[in-house]
């Protein structure tokens, strides 16, 4: 009953902004690059394990459905994608946008948070040139950019650990075309991803075998560690927006190591997730960043109750 209610909720406000709504048409473009990852899906779902938790086990059972299935148009006007990935209409995020528009940095801001039509994502009520989503997790760069005292425009490699539906990355190639952009992620979702990213026009692949695109999808811990060992000269920046936080703390282990290799780290997390008591890890790798010599900080994310940022810097040599 519950559940019901919420997503009830959810359709309610998404429909705020049906007269903003681009459909996508079923072109041939959109048809060849469909069956191509029609047949990466279905090569999952011969070879697949179902070690998930619960709540990504369905997902991504629903995700690998539509992938299959040919029905990734307009991908972003299905409930359970918004559920795990977007943030739509939402009055608290009207603040954000106020700080953004208050911002001496704004005509910056403002290209970033500029919505496309590319999955026809929901536009934001109280201002359709923007989503919800892009106002939420632009404003999380913003946040970390204020506290690291650095252009977010520095960095020449990111490594984001669960990349949505790749929202976040081609947001960044927006920022430096030039950078390297690295997900990891389930095999699903990266498809997912994959399908988002090159519908944006941007080079991506997936694998090892793909390491010179501009992203980069992984899935695999051995392509990862590879790729960043590779990139350990450039700038670097580790981000983590709810992805951290609700992996199993089996996974976290191996993301903890790959941790020591960046100074530079953007973590948003809730308090608790399936009963794993997140703030008390926080706290944990927080600690681990002080005793490496890092500025590092747990911050409360404005307007969402008990929910929380990690931001951790290099510190300078003057600090």
């Amino acid at each position: 009953m519950i559940l019901q209610l919420i997503n009830f909720q959810r359709k309610i406000r998404a429909n705020l902004s049906i007269l903003y709504n681009h459909n996508e048409v079923n072109t041939k473009k959109e048809q060849k690059l469909s069956e191509e990852v029609k047949i990466l899906g279905n090569k999952i779902l011969k070879s697949r394990k179902n070690n998930y938790k619960k709540t990504h086990k369905i997902f991504s059972n629903e995700t690998l459905k539509i992938i299959i299935n040919k029905k990734l148009l307009n991908f972003l006007q299905y409930s359970f994608i918004q559920k795990m990935f977007f943030v739509h209409n939402r009055l608290f995020l009207n603040t954000y946008l106020r700080e953004f528009k208050k911002s001496k940095d704004w005509h910056f801001w403002n290209k970033l948070i500029k919505e496309n039509n590319v999955g026809n994502p929901v536009r934001y009520f109280l201002d359709s040139n923007t989503s919800g989503n892009k106002i939420f997790q632009t404003y999380h760069l913003k946040k970390y950019q204020e506290f690291s005292k650095n252009k977010i425009k520095n960095y020449r490699f990111i490594f984001e650990f669960g990349g949505g539906y790749g929202n976040m990355a081609t947001t960044f190639l927006k920022i430096n075309p030039k950078l390297k952009y690295l997900i990891f992620d389930t095999p699903e979702i990266n498809l997912l991803q994959y399908y988002y990213i090159k519908k944006n026009n941007i080079d991506v692949g997936i694998g090892y075998k793909n390491k010179n695109k501009k992203i980069v999808l992984v899935n695999s811990f051995k392509d990862l560690k590879k790729i960043i060992n590779e990139n350990q000269d450039l700038k670097k920046l580790f981000i983590a927006n709810w992805s951290l936080s609700e992996a199993p703390l089996k996974l976290r282990k191996n993301i903890d190591i790959l941790l020591n290799k960046f100074d530079n780290q953007l973590i948003s997390f809730q308090k608790i997730f399936e009963n794993i008591d997140n703030l008390k890890y926080f706290k944990k790798l927080n600690k681990n960043n002080l005793e490496k010599n890092r500025i590092s900080k747990l911050i409360e994310v404005p307007k969402i109750k008990d929910n929380y940022y990690l931001f951790s810097k290099q510190k300078n040599k003057s600090t």
